[in-house]
C-alpha cells in the first residue's frame, strides 16, 4: 500500500484526489496535513485510508515530524493562499507563506533523507503576460510574472529545480491552469459566477445583476477531476525535475463563462463593472498546450466545461437548499 502525504488536504482538490485512487481501486494510505480541518468523509472508502493531521506548514519542526513518522512514498503539494487577488492584497502573506511552506517540507526530506517523490504544484499564472502569437503556451515559454501570487509559484519553481538538480529530491513539477468544479470556494470566479446567478434562478433575486471584474479576459479550464487525474499519473510516471502544464487546451473568455451558465439556467444576466474586483495587472490570455502531458502520461480531459457548469450548479443548487 502507497503512502501519499496531502498538504493543502481541506481544499477541494484533494477530495477529488482521494476520489480519485477510490474509483480506480488503488490502495493508498494518505496522511492529509492542514491549518483547517476538512469536510471530507473517507470512512466509505474501500482501498483508501486516511489520517488527518492539523499543522501549520510553517512549523518547521513539525513538519520534519510528520515526514519522519510518516515516511511517505509520495507528496503532493496543494497547500497555498492559491488566491491571486488575496496577494494584491496581502503581498507579503501571500508570498512568505507560498514559499516557505514549500521550502519547510524539501527541507524536512532532504535533511531526513527520505525517499520521496514530490508533486510541486505551480500554476499558469507564472506565464504572466503573453503575446497572442505565443499561444497555446509549451513549457518552453518564458516565465513573467505579474502577480505577487505568481512571484512565488515562479520561487517554488527555482526552488524545486535547486533540490531536484542540486540535492538529487525526485522532484515532479506542474504549471496547472484554471482548474474548476464543485466545492470550490466561491472566492474562485466560476464558482462565484455559477454561486449569484443560482441564487438569482431561485432565490427571487430582484435584480439580475452581476457585479464583476474584466470579463474579456481569456482563461484554460480544466475540471478539478482531469487536474487529479493528471497529479496521480505525474506522481507515479512523470520525469524527475521536469514541468508540465496541466490543461484543457482550450481558452474561454469569462464573458463565455457567464453566457453558458446563464444558458443552462435559462436566465438573462446584467453584467455591471466593479472597479474593486479588477486587478492591478492581469494576464490578458491565458491557454496552455498539454502536448507534453499527454505524451509523457498518456492522459487526456474527459470532461467539457458544460460537464463542470452543470454538476457546479447543482452543487449551489444543494448548498442553498440546505441554508
Amino acid at each position: 500500500m502507497k503512502k501519499f502525504l496531502i498538504t493543502g488536504f481541506s481544499g477541494f482538490v484533494s477530495r477529488y484526489f482521494m476520489e480519485y485512487l477510490e474509483e480506480n481501486e488503488i490502495r493508498a494510505f494518505i496522511k492529509g496535513i492542514d491549518v483547517h480541518h476538512p469536510d471530507i468523509n473517507s470512512d466509505a472508502f474501500k482501498h483508501v485510508k486516511c489520517d488527518f493531521e492539523k499543522i501549520d506548514l510553517l512549523d518547521k519542526g513539525k513538519v520534519e515530524n510528520i515526514i519522519f513518522e510518516f515516511q511517505p512514498d509520495y507528496v503532493l503539494h496543494l497547500a497555498s493562499f492559491s488566491s491571486v487577488a488575496f496577494s494584491w492584497k496581502e503581498p507579503n502573506i501571500s508570498f512568505q507563506n507560498n514559499t516557505n511552506i514549500f521550502l519547510n517540507l524539501l527541507e524536512a526530506i532532504r535533511k531526513l533523507n527520505i525517499n520521496t517523490r514530490i508533486l510541486s504544484v505551480g500554476s499558469s499564472e507564472e506565464y504572466g503576460n503573453v503575446d497572442q502569437n505565443d499561444l497555446p503556451l509549451t513549457e518552453d515559454h518564458p516565465l513573467k510574472p505579474v502577480s505577487p501570487y505568481a512571484a512565488a509559484r515562479v520561487s517554488q519553481e527555482l526552488l524545486s529545480n535547486i533540490y531536484a538538480h542540486g540535492y538529487g529530491l525526485d522532484i515532479v513539477l506542474t504549471r496547472s491552469f484554471n482548474h474548476i468544479g464543485p466545492f470550490q470556494k466561491d472566492v474562485f470566479v466560476v464558482s462565484s459566477f455559477v454561486k449569484q446567478m443560482v441564487e438569482m434562478k431561485y432565490n427571487g433575486v430582484s435584480a439580475n445583476k452581476l457585479m464583476t471584474g474584466d470579463i474579456t479576459i481569456i482563461r484554460d479550464f480544466t475540471d478539478v477531476r482531469d487536474v487529479v487525474s493528471a497529479y496521480y499519473m505525474l506522481l507515479t510516471m512523470g520525469k524527475k525535475g521536469e514541468v508540465y502544464n496541466v490543461c484543457n487546451g482550450i481558452g474561454w473568455t469569462l464573458k463565455d463563462i457567464i453566457d453558458k451558465i446563464s444558458r443552462i439556467l435559462a436566465i438573462d444576466v446584467e453584467t455591471t463593472p466593479d472597479a474593486s474586483l479588477f486587478r492591478p495587472d492581469d494576464n490578458r490570455a491565458i491557454i496552455g498546450s498539454n502536448e507534453k502531458l499527454r505524451n509523457a502520461v498518456k492522459w487526456a480531459p474527459k470532461y467539457t466545461l458544460e460537464d463542470t457548469l452543470n454538476e457546479m450548479i447543482l452543487y449551489w443548487q444543494k448548498q442553498m437548499s440546505m441554508t
